[in-house]
């Protein structure tokens, strides 16, 4: 990976944008991709979109969003206190002893997620508390109520601790990862689709609130009206232990990225992903999901009249963790697999099903 894609990924990871709270990630994103976007544009609810030769046809739309999981202040008890809220689907399992940063207007504060000692929890407290988010609080170190409203204010959004941790090999793990790396993704993409001659208009859509019910992706399908769409996101890898393979697939690390197969997926499209990869020699995986997916591409597939919608996922551990895992392999692989399927696609090409 060349160095500065390399530092954007960074810079992405590092940046808090809880669903509802991406402005932050989509400035980052903005500064990266104006120099070879022909546009750039944000909307009323924050969706930001980087468009290549927009009066071309047909309207291809990339979607990652950007939002992450996070939390919210809710209320500052008398001893200083914060007690909080999630915003997306925390696993609650892992939430106590986490570092965390409080985002404010004031800047950042660091805290970190308390709860009763085990020392001191009945048994019946020791089963319940690991899935009650009201039994735990945040500690910034405030002597009082009053200290924690001289620095806070009741709805500021809360993160994980923020940044990017090499591990073995190629690999990588970070708050977040879900899905950041699907806009490192599609952004990587235009970028390399910049210096080729498209024979399709492009739109990197940087989606909001997924998290919260693929909030962004519906309005912003709805403002692109794309003819064709490939939503990138991340999916379950299933190389670790106390995975049921049989009910998700062998889907591992490092064997390139995912291409979904089923009723959300339109089956010209799938091909031409599958023909791509094949091209250019690419690692990648089968994926089989027999409803609409959980993504950006559900509701982009459905948006006005139809739109022939494919999903792209990268490999992750222990979503919608603080210690998400996914390989850079994976990721320049979905950025290659992206570029070459969008070269497929011109004015001719015919995506109705036969």
């Amino acid at each position: 990976m060349r160095k500065e894609s390399l530092a954007f990924l960074e810079k992405l990871v590092s940046t808090p944008s809880p669903s509802g709270f991406e402005q932050p990630v989509q400035r980052v994103i903005r500064d990266y991709v104006a120099p070879w976007a022909d546009e750039v544009t944000v909307d009323v609810n924050g969706n930001l979109t980087a468009t290549l030769n927009p009066g071309g046809f047909p309207r291809v739309m990339l979607a990652g969003h950007c939002d992450q999981i996070g939390f919210m202040v809710q209320h500052l008890g008398d001893e200083g206190c914060v007690y909080f809220s999630a915003i997306g689907g925390i696993d609650t399992a892992i939430v106590p002893g986490e570092h965390v940063v409080l985002h404010t207007r004031k800047g950042p504060i660091p805290g970190v997620i308390g709860r009763k000692p085990i020392h001191l929890q009945k048994p019946e407290e020791r089963k319940s508390q690991t899935k009650d988010l009201s039994s735990m609080w945040i500690d910034i170190g405030a002597a009082d109520k009053a200290e924690a409203e001289s620095v806070l204010e009741i709805g500021d959004p809360i993160t994980f601790e923020l940044g990017l941790t090499r591990l073995l090999g190629r690999r990588v793990a970070a708050p977040g990862l879900d899905d950041k790396v699907g806009v490192f993704a599609i952004m990587e993409a235009l970028r390399l689709l910049a210096k080729r001659k498209l024979k399709c208009a492009v739109y990197a859509v940087s989606t909001v609130q997924e998290e919260l019910g693929l909030r962004g992706a519906r309005t912003g399908a709805y403002a692109v009206d794309p003819q064709v769409a490939i939503a990138v996101d991340l999916t379950f890898a299933t190389d670790h232990p106390y995975v049921e393979k049989s009910l998700i697939g062998d889907l591992r690390l490092d064997r390139g990225p995912v291409i979904a197969k089923g009723p959300n997926i339109n089956p010209v499209l799938h091909g031409m992903l599958v023909q791509a990869a094949k091209k250019k020699n690419l690692a990648w995986q089968p994926e089989a999901v027999s409803r609409a997916t959980g993504t950006d591409a559900n509701v982009i597939q459905i948006s006005r009249a139809g739109v022939a919608a494919a999903l792209v996922s990268i490999p992750n551990r222990y979503m919608h963790t603080s210690v998400e895992i996914i390989s850079l392999d994976d990721l320049e692989h979905t950025v290659e697999l992206l570029t070459e399927t969008l070269m497929l696609v011109g004015p001719d090409t015919d995506f109705t099903p036969k």
